[in-house]
Parts: C-alpha cells; structure tokens; sequence
C-alpha cells in the first residue's frame, strides 16, 4: 500500500485494517501523533487527510484517500507555521503530550475560520483534551495565529 506523508511516499505492507495511527508511529517512525485514549475521542492522534483534521486512531489505513499531514510536516524546513509559532509564544505546552493533536485541530480550523470568536474556538477544540488544563493558553494562541495567518 502507498502512503503520502508529510510530502513524502511510502510503500508499507500491511492489513487495511490497521489504524493510520499504528502505521504512522510503528512503520514510519512519525511519533508525533499520540495514543491517547484509541476511541477518537480525545485528540491526541489528530492528523490532516488531504487539509481535514481527523483523529488517525480511528481511520484504516486502507480507507486513506489522500495525502496525510502530521505535526512533523505542518511547517516547512525553514520556519514554523503559525500556529506552532503561536504555542510557542504563549507557552501552551506544559506536559506536551496531547499539544500536537491539539496544533492539528488548530491549524485546521483556522484554514475554515481565519477571524474566530472565542466561543468558535472553544467550539472547535472541545473535542481535544488537555489534562494540564491549557485551554487558556490554547485559546490565545488560536487568537494570536490567526491574526498572523490574515495579515501574511
């Protein structure tokens, strides 16, 4: 089966019905996608098919249509895309664990809604879970990336 994955194509031998999660992580080697809880519920494993943010725990590699984007390919070699520039200037991250789910979900939204309120963003990245209870800071950097991603 072939894969594109961050830009880049790969041949993987393996059933159709594995997780994109597991392929990604146990066959590629791309850890950013996490495991988090395996039901798609919490957000960890966020990836984009083709720009659309989907929870990669619970999609078959083999129903894969499209090209896939995880948080190792979301910027460019030579700089970072807003939203990760934004996490890092508002200091989001505490235990990091579920912040690349969380910059998916972000990136993606901001492609629909490049002016969001802060009940828009609290609508769309309810469906990703902090522990460290980030939403604050989360919210903030939504607001600060989109700024940056209207004026460039």
């Amino acid at each position: 089966m072939k894969l594109n994955v961050d830009g880049k194509s790969y041949e993987v031998d393996v059933e159709d019905e594995m997780p994109l999660l597991w392929v990604l992580r146990d066959e590629l080697n791309i850890t950013g996608p996490k495991y988090g809880c395996g039901i798609a519920q919490c957000g960890a494993c966020t990836v984009h098919i083709d720009g659309s943010a989907v929870r990669s725990c619970s999609i078959q590699v083999g129903n894969v249509e499209g090209a896939v984007t995880t948080i190792e390919g979301l910027g460019t070699p030579d700089s970072l895309h807003a939203v990760q520039a934004a996490w890092i200037k508002h200091q989001v991250a505490q235990c990091g664990y579920c912040q690349s789910g969380q910059i998916m979900s972000a990136a993606s939204f901001l492609d629909s809604n490049v002016d969001p309120s802060d009940e828009d963003i609290d609508r769309a990245m309810s469906a990703n879970l902090c522990r460290c209870g980030t939403y604050p800071r989360i919210r903030a950097a939504i607001k600060d990336a989109s700024k940056s991603m209207k004026t460039a």
